[in-house]
């Protein structure tokens, strides 16, 4: 695209572009996790994430965790590896992973309304799409899941 000496894509990026791992994922959560569980989530992760340059936005309804997280690629790494050894999430699946020089989606930990219908949407283009038949099956259980429990109480975690 650019056919001039010494010049990159990147020396058109934005100076707030920085080198971020993105990492989505939906998850059911255990029996045991209640509204007042994910606002404890919610504050702890808060807390934690401003240190390590971790922002994104996370979502829980109707039994269903789903996150878009963005940071530096190790302290992203870390917090998958937690992820997968918290008891309050079963059947992971991830939607989108990549590192790329960009700016940042949510440049603050902001709690964002997302929509039943849209989460919906969300994973059920991720089944389509699903290469692996763990990521399959558990895609079918959170969507049973959803189909399961009344979708207003998907709100504003």
């Amino acid at each position: 695209m650019f056919d001039e000496p010494n010049f990159s894509e990147d020396d058109y990026l934005d100076l707030a572009a920085i080198t971020l791992e993105t990492f989505a994922y939906c998850s059911r959560a255990a029996d045991s996790v209640d509204e007042a569980e994910v606002r404890r989530i919610v504050e702890f992760s808060q807390s934690r994430n401003v240190a390590r340059g971790i922002t994104g936005v996370l979502v829980f309804g109707s039994g269903v965790f789903f996150q878009w997280i963005e940071g530096p690629p190790t302290e992203v790494q870390g917090l998958i590896s937690n992820l997968h050894n918290d008891e309050r999430h079963h059947d992971i699946v991830t939607l989108d992973r990549s590192v790329e020089k960009r700016e940042r989606i949510y440049p603050h930990w902001e709690m964002e309304h997302v929509e039943a219908d849209d989460i919906r949407s969300v994973l059920k283009e991720a089944l389509e799409s699903a290469k692996d038949d763990g990521s399959v099956a558990a895609l079918t259980r959170i969507l049973e899941q959803l189909a399961s429990r009344p979708l207003p109480s998907l709100g504003r975690a």
